[in-house]
């Protein structure tokens, strides 16, 4: 983490001075906040609040209750404790707290600040259910993840003025952030956001400074790496991500809404209590990522792709493209938008399309994972609404299909780019509908949610507004078959290798509980590679080319065999009967039927080429 001069007890003393130095007349229109990574206690932060003016006699102020982009109640307000109220003078002011993320301060025209303490999500996250990109750690003098929603509140009524925070840490630990700091030293950091908004849209990581930059088409890159154990540095992953990005910003074309893009990934101790809710949380120029240490790098490398490419383009839709319920985001009486088809559907379908388009996948790898989504998307209602859905999802009987938006999300928006090719002649497609709707609206001008569907039907074909009336508004399932045979997409089945230690989702083998040993189950049929190998029922296995595994790193077992290809050297080390033994030989996948996609049809190959590679 970084740099910060001045204690807390000391920047709030001279707030305090100051604040006590002005007449009473005169109106304080920005808020300050202090924030104290040095002392440390409890594995608790203090923060303190310097209050804008007040003209009621009663102030009202609330940590989030709920943030975009994760569409769930989480009550931050619950990792708050000892919230005290002062006048310039330092008299306690009276406090009321009216529900988990509230307080009620009287007396309010006398309001100098807030102070609270400020406890972690990470290393209780059995007691909640935030996603952990959207928590909190302390971990004194090592990490501090500052999503700001956790840790800086805001005054009702005053959301939309200037807010000035200032954080003090160790000097051995660097923010990373895409907000500017404007303090030099190095034991302290000031950033300015013109709105309560602005602030929760930038998080800080702090930690030693292990970093990388890059710059992509006037875009500053920034991956930061917190590794708790060193298994990982931001050099290891920079090179697939600035390939990975370079793409993108190409796919993407004239969308260039930010001047620099931050990625702060935290990668968790799965020995410890901590973090264990894996992937992303967008924000407008950053993305905060949580992986497991133990992660073989090919897996997380590949996991990165898929998550901070879905991220990254948020660029696009909510940042450029949103509804007033988005722009005027409330944090504790929230109202959701109608559209998650589009904010988390188009968005996950870019994030593969651009992988197809750039030759990072091929097209079968692309049609495997439309033809996963759709089977993953069928295990939920099909015939329920998409924009009720989305406009209810925080009510309990819709919560429970948001994994959904990443699903028939995607695959709404898929079918709307085939239908927009097919209308064009292969001229346009989804990509070029948001590039419409980002001149319509912009960043500061948001939609009304009602509005939409009959501008985009104006923006593209009368196909596009029946399919959005009919299968996205309305209860029809989509008929897949038919926008893919536009395309000369067929499904069928398919070759696909299966994991050796895995046959669909029962696996080969087992732990022993007392020892941790890893053994092969006694009473199943082997595969051709435990076969081949000469593994038998009942071997441990101890290591696997050269790294040991057990009950502790069994994940990363699984994972790291996820990546072999026919014919590997691999060299095991075994137990049969108490007594050890080498086997060595080459890997031998077994390859399973499943439903898949194919192309078919050459008539279509022009209109499936615009589609794929326009």
């Amino acid at each position: 983490m970084k740099r910060l001069i001045y204690t807390l007890a000391i920047a709030a003393m001279v707030m305090s001075c100051k604040t006590a130095q002005q007449p009473q007349a005169v109106a304080v229109n920005d808020v300050k906040v202090a924030i104290d990574l040095k002392n440390v206690k409890d594995d608790k932060v203090m923060v303190t609040i310097m209050a804008p003016s007040f003209t009621t006699e009663t102030a009202t102020f609330h940590i989030p209750k709920i943030i975009p982009g994760t569409y769930s109640e989480d009550d931050y307000g619950k990792f708050i404790d000892d919230f005290k109220a002062y006048d310039a003078k330092g008299n306690l002011l009276p406090v009321n707290k009216s529900d988990a993320n509230s307080w009620q301060i009287s007396n309010a025209k006398t309001l100098s600040k807030v102070t609270y303490w400020v406890n972690d999500t990470y290393d209780v996250e059995s007691t909640h259910d935030i996603f952990s990109p959207a928590g909190t750690n302390i971990a004194a003098n090592e990490n501090f993840m500052l999503n700001t929603h956790g840790f800086v509140g805001y005054f009702q009524g005053k959301g939309e003025i200037p807010y000035t925070v200032t954080v003090s840490h160790p000097a051995t630990l660097w923010g990373a952030t895409s907000l500017t700091d404007t303090d030099p030293s190095n034991e302290s950091d000031t950033f300015t956001t013109s709105r309560y908004a602005e602030l929760v849209d930038n998080p800080i990581m702090y930690s030693k400074p292990d970093y990388t930059t890059f710059t992509v088409d006037g875009m500053e890159i920034l991956i930061s790496v917190y590794s708790p154990n060193g298994t990982y540095t931001a050099k290891d992953i920079t090179p697939e991500m600035e390939t990975m990005m370079r793409a993108q910003k190409k796919f993407l074309g004239p969308f260039n809404t930010t001047k620099k893009y931050s990625v702060l990934l935290y990668l968790s101790d799965m020995k410890k209590p901590d973090a264990k809710g894996f992937g992303a949380l967008e924000h407008t120029t950053s993305t905060t990522v949580v992986m497991p240490e133990m992660m073989p790098k090919a897996q997380l490398v590949e996991q990165l792709k898929d998550v901070v490419s879905h991220e990254f383009f948020h660029i696009v839709t909510p940042l450029s493209i949103h509804s007033n319920e988005i722009q005027y985001f409330d944090y504790n009486t929230p109202k959701m938008s109608e559209h998650l088809w589009m904010y988390e559907g188009v968005t996950e379908y870019f994030a593969n399309l651009f992988q197809v388009n750039q030759g990072l996948i091929s097209e079968d790898d692309f049609y495997g994972r439309m033809s996963e989504k759709i089977a993953t998307s069928k295990r939920f209602d099909d015939k329920m609404p998409f924009t009720k859905m989305s406009k209810n999802i925080l009510d309990k009987q819709y919560k429970d299909s948001y994994y959904n938006v990443y699903q028939k999300g995607a695959l709404i928006a898929m079918c709307i780019d085939i239908q927009m090719r097919e209308s064009s002649n292969g001229q346009r497609g989804i990509l070029s509908l948001m590039q419409a709707l980002s001149k319509e609206y912009g960043n500061s001008r948001p939609f009304n949610d009602d509005e939409l569907f009959a501008k985009i039907t104006a923006l593209t074909y009368p196909e596009v507004g029946e399919f959005l009336t009919k299968y996205v508004a309305g209860d029809t399932p989509i008929p897949y078959d038919v926008y893919f045979a536009k395309v000369g997409v067929k499904e069928g089945a398919v070759k696909k290798p299966s994991n050796p230690f895995l046959k669909g989702e029962m696996p080969y083998i087992t732990v022993n509980p007392s020892t941790k040993e890893i053994v092969v189950l006694p009473e199943i049929e082997l595969n051709a590679f435990m076969k081949k190998i000469g593994l038998k029922n009942g071997d441990t296995i101890l290591s696997i080319n050269g790294t040991a595994y057990n009950l502790d790193n069994i994940y990363e077992m699984i994972m790291s065999s996820m990546d072999w290809k026919e014919n590997d050297p691999i060299t095991m080390q075994i137990k049969r009967k108490d007594k050890e033994q080498t086997l060595k030989g080459k890997v031998t996948l077994s390859m399973e039927d499943v439903e898949g996609l194919h192309f078919t049809d050459t008539s279509k190959t022009k209109l499936k080429e615009a589609w794929l590679k326009g």
